[in-house]
């Protein structure tokens, strides 16, 4: 946002600065003096309740009087002046004169210079016009000893610019990185109409891979020789010679890995749901990620030759997740189909170009290309090999390619059917060969001019990820969540939630969602039954989601992963606690007393039945350590079944105080004899946290 001077203004209000300092002031706009700065909403408004007519003719009158108040004081400074010259003889009066003379030239000149972040002593002195000299002498006496050719920063430099009476503004340097991932909006007759590009999504056994398989063989010519062979992870398909690119990379897993790191390559989605088993977990998850992604879904209802299909229950189970059909009056379109037996392949098909057709899908291919690393691995004898979806412009053999940290030049291109190519065009999947280091999936690939420059961009990106590994982005947890708000920062909270059962996914979901208000509205992205998992904390740091999970556990994996993606997983057992922890956070009230620490969990691999005492867990410990003292929850599939203390500790036939990562142990739980093999037994310790 720009700033104007106070003098700047009333330049252009053609009033004098003392006059509009002291409107200003009127209108309860603070400001010093005529070097201040005004915002340009304040700008705006002055402008308004000045521009009258009338005002300005008062203001005229008033700005004439000032300038004759003005005068009249000149008038009375100068006989005291000439008063002092009788006084102080020739040599005083002609000083004087000097001093009188040199002041009203700085009063009448105000000077404005330009200087970069760092800038040599002799370019400041050439900008002033000054001595060098000068200003070395200005800089030792703050402890600063420099030469002529060194350089100075911004900070130093503006210092000594105002001692000599300058205005300093800085010079605003564009990065060349910045100006690089800049794209330039294309013009419209330059767009040309691109293939669609498409991910086939859904639960385990769905028929992803058999759909694909399918669409391939109805759409690949028999002068193939061995019919496909899929080189890489992407294949096209050609149907009324119009072309389209399907994704093979599996799961949602990947969709929302590339999704968090801000890569949006989908240009629809087809949600495959078996007939006969309907909506499943991983179907709600994968609808979730893709509203989540705001991209437009086509639903392949597979598996309908088979004799238990009911096509109708999958409608009635997809209209409950707000997917309703365009049959029954909704806005999905449901295709059925049967990879098996080659039902309907041909009209889901048609229906994807349909979709495509609507989402007006162009691009410019005579520019420099830009695209997205799909996949890319280390292959023996070829070195660093990337799959890379073309997004605009053609990429060519010999250009010089940058993609996140790596660079390099494209030495070699093969098609999705292992074909050597020399350019590909937008939406073209193709294997790149010639990077200097495997990059990343997701990574952004950009055409440079020159491989230098390639490098160059790569090690300051190297530099610049190293900066922002030190001050990750800050992602939201319920303890700055009101500070957030303040900020303006939070308008939104995502929450996704795990629980035991499925009734409290739906309680906690009304109950969570029904406390939004003015200043924060409350997201459930995404709801489900089980223990928290490495995809719950995927989509999360994607979506900047805090995880709530009742009655149940993260996964080991999930928990390493939320620490290092920042991602808050909160656990709770009573609904109600929830409900008041996500309401005090809203009003600034939660202040965290205790942190729980994990200690260790253990395997139990065998139960022994000690009389007089019990049920003793034969545990192996699997992370960490089990301690005496500490608390104790019994972990069953994922699910929390018993939380309690740990009421003996033996190896061997000894009791001791805590048993190590590796060993073996017997644990007796207090008042708790159902331990079966297999549970977890999961230590921790309630920790204050020091306000």
């Amino acid at each position: 946002m720009s700033k104007t001077r106070v003098y700047e203004l009333a330049k252009e209000l053609n009033l004098s600065s003392k006059d509009l300092i002291s409107r200003l002031n009127d209108l309860d706009i603070k400001v010093k003096n005529h070097m201040s700065t005004l915002e340009d909403e304040e700008v705006d408004l002055i402008m308004d309740l000045l521009s009258d007519k009338p005002q300005q003719t008062d203001e005229i009158n008033q700005q004439e009087e000032d300038i004759f108040e003005d005068n009249l004081e000149d008038l009375e400074e100068e006989r005291a002046y000439k008063k002092s010259f009788k006084k102080g003889g020739k040599k005083n009066k002609k000083n004087n004169k000097k001093v009188i003379l040199t002041e009203e030239k700085q009063e009448d000149e105000i000077k404005i210079i330009t200087i970069p972040e760092f800038l040599t002593v002799k370019e400041l002195a050439e900008k002033m016009k000054v001595n060098p000299t000068e200003i070395i002498k200005k800089l030792i006496a703050k402890g600063i000893m420099v030469t002529v050719n060194q350089q100075i920063d911004f900070e130093n430099a503006s210092k000594i610019a105002e001692e000599y009476g300058f205005l300093v503004d800085k010079e605003e340097v564009k990065d060349e990185l910045e100006l690089l991932l800049e794209e330039a909006p294309d013009d419209e007759k330059d767009l040309q109409p691109r293939p669609p590009i498409v991910t086939v999504m859904g639960h385990v056994d769905h028929g992803k891979t058999s759909l694909l398989d399918a669409i391939r063989n109805t759409n690949v010519t028999m002068k193939e020789m061995g019919g496909i062979t899929q080189h890489i992870g992407a294949s096209v398909v050609e149907v009324n010679n119009k072309k389209i690119v399907f994704l093979d990379t599996p799961g949602h897993e990947a969709f929302t890995a590339m999704r968090a790191r801000g890569a949006s390559i989908t240009d629809i989605v087809v949600l495959v749901v078996a007939a006969d088993d309907g909506v499943m977990p991983q179907t709600v998850e994968a609808i979730n990620h893709v509203k989540a992604a705001n991209a437009p879904m086509i639903v392949a209802i597979n598996k309908i030759d088979l004799p238990t299909a009911n096509p109708d229950k999958v409608k009635t189970e997809l209209s409950e997740l707000g997917l309703v059909p365009e049959e029954w009056g909704g806005n999905t379109i449901c295709v059925p189909v049967s990879a098996k037996k080659n039902i309907g392949i041909d009209n889901l098909l048609e229906m994807i170009l349909l979709v495509a057709e609507m989402e007006d899908l162009k691009a410019n291919p005579n520019k420099p290309a830009r695209g997205t690393i799909i996949e890319a691995k280390l292959e023996k004898g070829k070195g660093p090999v990337a799959t890379v979806i073309v997004q605009n412009g053609t990429l060519q053999i010999g250009d010089a390619i940058l993609a996140g940290t790596t660079y390099g030049r494209v030495r070699a291109m093969f098609d999705d059917k292992g074909k050597r190519i020399k350019k590909a065009g937008p939406s073209t999947p193709v294997e790149v060969l010639g990077f200097s280091e495997v990059p990343e999936a997701g990574d952004k690939l950009i055409v440079v001019e020159e491989e230098k420059k390639a490098r160059e961009l790569a090690e300051r990106r190297k530099e610049l990820q190293k900066e922002m590994e030190l001050k990750r982005k800050q992602k939201v947890s319920l303890e700055d969540l009101f500070s957030q708000i303040q900020e303006g920062s939070v308008k939104e909270l995502n929450i996704i939630i795990k629980a035991d059962v499925q009734g409290s996914v739906e309680a906690l979901k009304k109950s969570i969602e029904d406390l939004s208000n003015e200043e924060v509205r409350i997201k459930v992205i995404h709801g489900a039954v089980g223990a928290i998992t490495e995809t719950d904390v995927m989509l999360a740091s994607a979506s900047n989601a805090i995880i709530i999970g009742f009655n149940v556990r993260p996964e080991t994996n999930a928990k390493n992963l939320a620490e290092k993606e920042k991602v808050d997983i909160k656990l709770y057992r009573i609904i109600y606690d929830v409900i008041e922890d996500i309401k005090a956070a809203m009003k600034g009230l939660l202040e965290p007393k205790y942190k729980e620490v994990e200690l260790g969990r253990a395997e139990v691999r065998a139960v022994f039945r000690v009389p007089g005492v019990g049920n003793v867990a034969g545990c192996y410990v699997l992370s960490g350590k089990i301690l005496r003292n500490a608390d104790v929850r019994i972990i069953r599939n994922g699910i929390v079944v018993y939380e309690g203390k740990i009421a003996s500790l033996k190896r061997f036939k000894d009791d001791v105080r805590e048993v190590q990562q590796g060993f073996e142990c017997g644990i007796g739980i207090e008042k708790f004899n159902d331990i079966k093999e297999g549970d977890i037994i999961e230590a921790y310790q309630m920790e204050e946290i020091p306000r």
